[in-house]
């Protein structure tokens, strides 16, 4: 059996699950029993794996996501916050995303709504989608200063062409002019192209004010709320629970 010269052209070639698998096969007694074509199937599942992994390694690195470790699986639903336990499990599959639909997560400060959008954020990015968070407050400086130094369109690409683009912290200051063109060009090119994901501490009835302008207001929120799916969270912080809850995942879930 070959040894260091197969490993070698593994790890040339970048193979480098296969390389891994291969180096503790080798290691195993009971590999000398397995065939050839199981031999290369394990060879392969494991470079697939490897891939898969760094593939969501660098959709994780492109959101910069809030919460990294949020995940579906660790959701509280025990707390009383008013979470739809059903459409967040419905939520959590990905199909809304696959469907272009978008999703807005309002409630009080501390209820984890930011938390509850980095982790199906994380779950976007492990379905291969790409991701992007951004707050929307640091957006428009960024936005701004975009305009001035020439980055703009780059900017304007990468947010309109991610699969999911999370956009945390709506309001409550009322947008400037150059802002709402900004967010309308923004949510027009991305209507029917991916998904938006919106949270804020403002009821939906009060976006219209924030906007300001009635003709932006309308057609921003027309794009962005006649095809969401909405989470409307309320209860008190959750800030406030940690000192009492032992749930390791409560002290996770409350920042947002």
């Amino acid at each position: 059996m070959l040894d260091h010269p197969t490993l070698d052209q593994l790890k040339a070639l970048r193979l480098d699950g296969m390389a891994q698998a291969f180096t503790e096969l080798q290691a195993q007694d009971a590999a000398g029993d397995l065939a050839h074509a199981e031999w290369l199937a394990l060879l392969i599942d494991r470079e697939v794996a490897s891939r898969n992994t760094r593939r969501f390694q660098t959709r994780m690195r492109a959101a910069k996501l809030r919460h990294l470790g949020a995940a579906i699986e660790d959701v509280d639903y025990r707390t009383p916050r008013k979470l739809d336990k059903p459409l967040f499990q419905k939520l959590a599959t990905g199909r809304w995303i696959a469907e272009k639909r978008n999703l807005l997560i309002t409630g009080p400060c501390g209820v984890g709504k930011t938390w509850l959008a980095s982790a199906l954020g994380q779950k976007a990015c492990r379905d291969d989608r790409t991701v992007i968070y951004k707050r929307l407050p640091r957006l428009f400086a960024e936005l701004e200063l975009a305009h001035g130094d020439g980055r703009f369109p780059r900017l304007f690409r990468s947010l309109v062409r991610a699969d999911l683009l999370i956009l945390d912290d709506w309001g409550p200051d009322r947008l400037t002019a150059s802002q709402r063109r900004d967010l309308m060009e923004i949510v027009e090119d991305r209507y029917g192209a991916g998904s938006t994901l919106v949270t804020s501490q403002l009821p939906v009835d009060a976006w219209h004010e924030v906007v300001g302008e009635p003709t932006f207001a309308d057609a921003i929120l027309d794009r962005l709320v006649h095809n969401a799916y909405r989470l409307d969270l309320d209860g008190p912080s959750m800030r406030k629970r940690t000192g009492q809850d032992a749930a390791s995942n409560v002290d996770e879930q409350v920042r947002g």
